[in-house]
C-alpha cells in the first residue's frame, strides 16, 4: 500500500463483501499498527516498553473508536506479538505509571474518565471485536478485554488487577463490569487480592472464552470468526449486538420489546429484503450486496 492510500481521507464505494460505504483506510495512529482487509480491522499493539496505556495511546484508541462507529470495520482483531527485554510475552501491561507520576489528582481523574469513555465506546461499537491475548494483561490490559465481544487466550497469558495495591481501584470497567462476566466472588477475588491468574484459570472463570496452543492459533481462530461476521449484514450485526447489550438487566417484557425494535429495524432499513432476495447466493457462500450500516434503532 503506497503512502497516498495509507493517509488519504477518500472513501471507496464498497467493501468487497458488504457493499457498504466506508473510509478507505483506518486512521494512521502514532502507536497502534492497523490494517484493514475485507472489512476486518487488525490492530497490533506495539508501543512503549510494554504496550502500556498513556495519553498518546488513549488518543489513538479514541480515533479508532470514531472510525469503527462510522462503519469503518465490520470486525476487529486486537493482539500483540511483543515480548519484554526478558522475553516475557506482552499484551497490555497496564497504565503508563511513569507518565502519570507527576500528575495532579485532577489530571488523574480526567485521564481515567477518558479511559472509561473510550472503552465504553468500543464496547458499544457496531462491530464484532475479538481480543487475542498471549502475554501479560494487567490492570488496563484486563479491563480492555471487558470491551471486547470475544476473548481468546494463548498459553502464556497472565491476567490481573493490581490497582488496590497502588491506592486506587480498577476504574475503567474492572469494578463496574468484571463481575457480570466472572461473577461477584471472582471479581472480588481479583480486584481485592491483585492475584495474577493463568490462561487456564481465566478460561475457567469466564474471563476468556477459548484457550489455544499459541498466538498464531489464536489469530487464525479470530480471523475465521471475523470473516464470518464481515460477510453478514452490517446493520443486522449492529442491531443484534445493541439488542443483546441493552437487554442486560431488563425485565422479560423489556427484553422482548428491545428484540422487536431491533428486528423491525432490520426490516425497515431494507436489509431483510436484501437477505430474502439473495437467499440462494448466500446459501452458496456468495456475499450479498448489503446496504450501508444503519446502527441507530428507532
Amino acid at each position: 500500500m503506497d503512502e497516498e492510500t495509507r493517509s488519504s481521507p477518500k472513501v471507496r464505494t464498497s467493501l468487497p463483501s458488504t457493499g457498504s460505504i466506508v473510509p478507505i483506510a483506518p486512521p494512521q495512529t502514532d502507536l497502534l499498527r492497523c490494517t484493514l482487509h475485507e472489512g476486518v480491522l487488525s490492530i497490533d499493539l506495539h508501543h512503549g516498553r510494554a504496550n502500556e496505556m498513556g495519553n498518546t495511546a488513549l488518543a489513538d484508541w479514541e480515533a479508532i473508536s470514531a472510525f469503527i462507529e462510522d462503519g469503518g470495520a465490520r470486525a476487529i482483531i486486537t493482539s500483540s506479538s511483543r515480548k519484554s527485554r526478558r522475553g516475557t510475552p506482552l499484551f497490555i501491561a497496564g497504565a503508563d505509571v511513569t507518565e502519570g507520576r507527576g500528575w495532579s489528582d485532577a489530571q488523574v481523574k480526567t485521564h481515567v474518565r477518558r479511559q472509561r469513555t473510550v472503552l465504553a465506546r468500543l464496547r458499544r461499537a457496531p462491530a464484532f471485536h475479538v481480543a487475542v491475548v498471549n502475554g501479560v494483561a494487567l490492570g488496563w490490559g484486563t479491563e480492555f478485554l471487558l470491551c471486547c465481544d470475544y476473548r481468546i487466550t494463548g498459553p502464556d497469558a497472565r491476567f490481573g488487577l493490581p490497582e488496590t495495591g497502588l491506592g486506587i481501584l480498577p476504574g475503567a470497567g474492572g469494578t463496574s463490569e468484571l463481575w457480570s462476566m466472572v461473577g461477584v466472588a471472582q471479581a472480588l477475588r481479583l480486584g481485592m487480592t491483585g492475584e495474577q491468574i493463568s490462561a487456564a484459570e481465566a478460561t475457567r472463570i469466564g474471563l476468556v472464552q477459548e484457550q489455544v496452543d499459541s498466538l498464531e492459533a489464536g489469530l487464525a481462530r479470530a480471523q475465521t470468526l471475523a470473516e464470518m461476521v464481515a460477510r453478514k449484514s452490517p446493520t443486522a450485526v449492529a442491531a443484534f449486538k445493541a439488542g443483546v447489550l441493552a437487554s442486560v438487566g431488563q425485565s422479560a417484557i423489556a427484553r422482548s420489546e428491545l428484540e422487536a425494535r431491533a428486528y423491525e429495524h432490520c426490516v425497515d432499513t431494507g436489509e431483510a429484503a436484501i437477505g430474502r432476495a439473495a437467499f440462494k447466493q448466500i446459501l452458496a457462500g456468495e456475499p450479498a450486496a448489503w446496504g450501508p450500516l444503519r446502527r441507530n434503532l428507532p
